[in-house]
């Protein structure tokens, strides 16, 4: 098998598979079409509850799909078969606030008192945005999504504070109408942008140089649109400087047995 062509066409589990076994370490957008993926923080059970709310707060850009029992590598909803600890591409360790690691595997670093949390991803409604019709550059271009720090204050919770994050595509002038509508129906993996074609509003200089991911072309005719993202609550983790924290890689998820479909105005 080719696998970077054809792993595309796999379904949810034999994905997490290719994973677990470390053979497939790359950003997930594009996989397994149609299934929601999801981002991950993993914190100890002493600041579980600070976190939770501070997500409730802030819905937007952490909306929580599910949340696990205390110190379980497994979930109940979101996906069977399923290794928390492995079944990432990518994580990254923070230690005081500070990326200390970023890894293939967490198990050697799993402790009996974590919580994880399931935060809704926007690669869940990509395809959607192509089944109308709308081109996802960074997917065409074999890239990670660009992913930018913000100057939108974010509802702070217990020790939990920060700015949004946000991810961009470039969608031509005459389809953002549609991508909006398409979006604006999947709200627990973020829903509509947030802002539409003028970074410096917030706090965008200069869009050819993303914080997360890679940048990619913006056409001609095309505006570029932010949607809220779950890379948040890393700059969170990062200001509030917690003694230990896990969170996946930028743009590498988990790929759930959940159909993006089910999501839809829930």
């Amino acid at each position: 098998m080719d696998l970077l062509k054809d792993i595309a066409s796999l379904s949810p589990v034999e994905v997490r598979h290719l994973i677990r076994a470390g053979k497939f370490t790359k950003p997930t957008s594009g996989l397994a079409s149609g299934y929601t993926q999801a981002n991950l923080v993993i914190l100890p059970k002493a600041l579980a509850y600070d976190f939770l709310l501070f997500a409730q707060r802030n819905p937007r850009p952490c909306p929580i799909l599910e949340v696990s029992d205390v110190g379980s590598r497994e979930l109940h909803k979101f996906a069977q078969d399923i290794d928390l600890a492995n079944d990432f591409p990518r994580y990254r360790i923070y230690r005081n606030g500070i990326f200390t690691d970023e890894v293939t595997s967490v198990a050697d670093y799993w402790q009996d008192d974590l919580v994880s949390f399931l935060i809704g991803c926007s690669f869940s409604f990509e395809s959607e945005l192509i089944a109308a019709g709308i081109e996802i550059r960074h997917i065409t271009e074999g890239v990670n999504v660009p992913m930018y720090n913000t100057s939108i204050p974010l509802e702070s919770a217990g020790k939990f504070h920060g700015n949004m994050v946000v991810s961009m595509r470039p969608i031509p002038e005459n389809q953002v109408v549609t991508a909006v509508n398409v979006t604006a129906a999947m709200p627990k993996v973020h829903g509509a942008p947030i802002q539409i074609g003028d970074p410096k509003s917030i706090g965008i200089t200069d869009i050819s140089k993303p914080d997360y991911g890679d940048p990619v072309t913006i056409k001609p005719g095309e505006i570029p649109v932010f949607w809220p993202c779950g890379v948040t609550p890393q700059n969170a983790i990062m200001q509030v400087k917690p003694e230990f924290v896990i969170t996946h890689a930028p743009g590498h998820m988990l790929v759930t047995d959940i159909k993006n479909t089910v999501l839809k105005y829930e």
